[in-house]
């Protein structure tokens, strides 16, 4: 089938005309969903791509901020080869792509042929959805929202996440700050902030826990287990679903999350383009 894909710039306009594509798998779409929220209310500049099978919606690209990773949904391959297409023509600069495994794999090779560039594995991810919860216990203290009074822990503990992940900083500026008097952000408090994590707005369902981190010298203590479980168990008691991305390199946080509850969903790729 012959694929078409049209661009946009305004994330609103990109949001309403593939909302029912992305409703319709709330896990596996829930990041460009609520990247795409978070664009709409914000002044990011972006690029988004809609591929269209006919006149169904088969696949969407995201790229915000320009020059950053292309994130992609899960679609058939001849989607992507259209898709990685029209990012090439576009002329926009782009590090690489991430996403299902299958298309991001798939996008790669094809912007090496049309570029004549090198694409690098960067890093394999999973995403889990919340089955049974099954919360650690023993681990001392307590979760509780962040407020502005925490404000400068909780942005040095988002630091300290990115500086482990290798994720870039990519937020504008003051939204971490907005995140937090939003109650985004939590806290496992033991005597002192221990570990952080936090929650998006539940869209179609659906709230990604995210930013999870535990400073070096407060490790191995439990304290990051416990607050996703008890950040996920609040999630529930709103009437949500909760899934995560993991680090598939990091197996001491896959068997965390596996251990409170939550199965994996699929596989993510990506890749740095050199």
């Amino acid at each position: 089938m012959a694929h078409e894909v049209d661009r946009f710039d305004d994330p609103a306009a990109a949001l309403s005309a593939a909302y029912d594509h992305l409703a319709s798998r709330p896990a596996e779409h829930n990041l460009i969903l609520t990247l795409l929220w978070a664009r709409v209310t914000s002044a990011e500049p972006g690029r988004y791509w809609l591929v269209r099978g006919g006149p169904d919606v088969v696949g969407v690209g995201f790229l915000s901020p320009i020059g950053f990773f292309v994130t992609l949904t899960p679609m058939p391959a001849d989607a992507v080869d259209a898709l990685a297409a029209a990012v090439a023509a576009d002329g926009v600069a782009v590090a690489g792509v991430t996403g299902e495994a299958a298309a991001a794999a798939r996008f790669a090779g094809q912007w090496t042929e049309i570029r004549g560039t090198a694409a690098l594995p960067d890093m394999g991810m999973r995403i889990y959805r919340l089955g049974e919860l099954d919360p650690p216990t023993g681990v001392p203290g307590h979760l509780r929202v962040a407020t502005m009074d925490d404000c400068d822990v909780v942005l040095g503990m988002i630091d300290g996440f990115h500086r482990d992940t290798g994720e870039p900083g990519v937020a504008a500026p003051g939204v971490h700050e907005a995140r937090i008097e939003a109650g985004a952000y939590v806290l496992w408090d033991d005597g002192g902030p221990r570990a952080l994590a936090g929650r998006t707005e539940p869209v179609e369902g659906t709230s990604r826990v995210y930013a999870v981190f535990t400073a070096p010298e407060w490790r191995r203590r439990g304290y990051a287990g416990a607050a996703v479980a008890e950040l996920s168990a609040w999630i529930r008691a709103d009437g949500a679903d909760a899934m995560l991305f993991t680090d598939l390199g990091n197996p001491i946080s896959n068997s965390v999350y596996r251990r409170i509850g939550y199965r994996a969903v699929a596989e993510n790729l990506r890749y740095r383009f050199a």
